[in-house]
């Protein structure tokens, strides 16, 4: 949960970029993305999900989650909006976490399908298993610019060695 929240502030601050910027002795008025009053979204809302939830209330964020029964009673429990349908997580998060355990009913769970529906600001972060996303649909889909950005700390054949990962060369991807 932790890390997940890393690499959200990470990514929606800029804090790779603008540490670049000023290593080059540049100085920059970019103003990031806020979080309060966004949509922040949760597909598997187990016990990491709740503690992504928790973090994400605190700073204003409406917490969407969409899953399994046992999701729907953990987000319920705390509070938490279900969404109707996959779609609906998709479409409104500005924020998505995608917090599945890997099985043989949740690999390549997410789809360019579902990238194409969400925002052209939306953040997609996946700290579960790089097997839940279709091989090459993050990639296009950043491309396509829906989502807008991506960070990530699980690839589908790990380790990643020499920089060898299309997503590793995308300015909107945070790995």
């Amino acid at each position: 949960a932790e890390h997940t929240w890393a690499l959200i502030l990470a990514t929606l601050r800029d804090i790779p970029g603008q540490t670049r910027a000023m290593r080059r002795g540049e100085w920059s008025s970019h103003l990031s993305l806020g979080l309060h009053g966004k949509t922040l979204g949760i597909h598997g809302f187990g016990r990491i999900g709740s503690l992504v939830a928790l973090t994400g209330k605190s700073f204003g964020m409406r917490v969407l989650a969409w899953g399994g029964e046992s999701s729907r009673r953990r987000a319920q429990e705390a509070g938490c909006d279900f969404a109707a349908s996959r779609r609906e997580l998709f479409e409104n998060a500005d924020v998505l976490s995608l917090l599945l355990r890997l099985s043989n009913t949740t690999r390549h769970a997410v789809t360019a399908g579902d990238f194409a529906l969400m925002k052209p600001d939306a953040l997609f972060v996946n700290t579960a298993r790089g097997e839940l996303v279709v091989p090459g649909a993050l990639e296009t889909a950043l491309k396509h610019g829906r989502p807008g950005y991506a960070a990530f700390d699980v690839y589908e054949n790990e380790p990643v060695l020499n920089g060898d990962h299309p997503l590793l060369k995308m300015d909107h991807a945070l790995c």
